[in-house]
């Protein structure tokens, strides 16, 4: 897919209040990462196995807690596709990749009527190659598989436009205030996640 960049490229590597890399928790994680890696290419791939593997879903660990900047998804192990993405951002930037969010209109679930939610993932700018890529972190369980690739990708959902679903192909430098907010005004995570997702971008 085509990406559309809609910032300047150093928003991608900034420090702000949800993407906070210079705290030193994100700091020394992103250095035992850049030590467990031989170049730029297998330090991103290291930052996605983390950030996928390492950090629960929160829904798929039905876990309340809410966490919302990167450091908090860091501190607790958990988070929602919102904050994994914080996360991922966060590392990246830690370590001079430049990244951002992407997000995509999903079906959620089963209902009918369909029931759409708002699904964010990350995409990184990889100067071996000259081009951004996108990764998706949210966490893999059986029927979601998502891999790191710089080819083809290799995301969590397939997007069926036939269905209403909507691959928006922005690259954010900062995540949608309205996801955030979501997350400041609510201390439940599972009620979030069945009750306040938004539809749209």
């Amino acid at each position: 897919m085509r990406l559309l960049i809609r910032d300047p490229m150093e928003a991608y590597l900034a420090r702000s209040r949800y993407i906070d890399w210079d705290s030193p928790p994100i700091s020394r994680k992103a250095a035992e990462l850049r030590a467990a890696s031989g170049d730029e290419l297998a330090l991103a791939a290291e930052i996605f196995r983390f950030v996928r593997d390492e950090i629960r879903h929160s829904w798929d660990a039905q876990d309340r807690r809410v966490t919302i900047s990167a450091s908090d998804a860091l501190r607790e192990g958990v988070g929602l596709c919102w904050t994994k993405s914080n996360l991922l951002a966060a590392l990246c930037r830690a370590n001079g990749i430049p990244a951002g969010i992407c997000y995509q209109r999903l079906v959620l679930g089963s209902a009918s009527p369909a029931r759409y939610c708002i699904h964010a993932l990350s995409a990184v700018y990889l100067h071996s190659l000259g081009r951004w890529i996108r990764l998706d972190a949210r966490g893999n369980k059986p029927g979601v598989r998502a891999e790191f690739s710089t080819g083809e990708e290799k995301l969590a959902f397939p997007v069926h436009p036939e269905q209403g679903e909507i691959d928006y192909g922005i690259v954010y430098a900062e995540p949608l205030p309205q996801t955030m907010r979501i997350l400041e005004e609510n201390d439940d995570m599972l009620y979030i996640y069945r009750n306040l997702l938004p539809e749209e971008v």
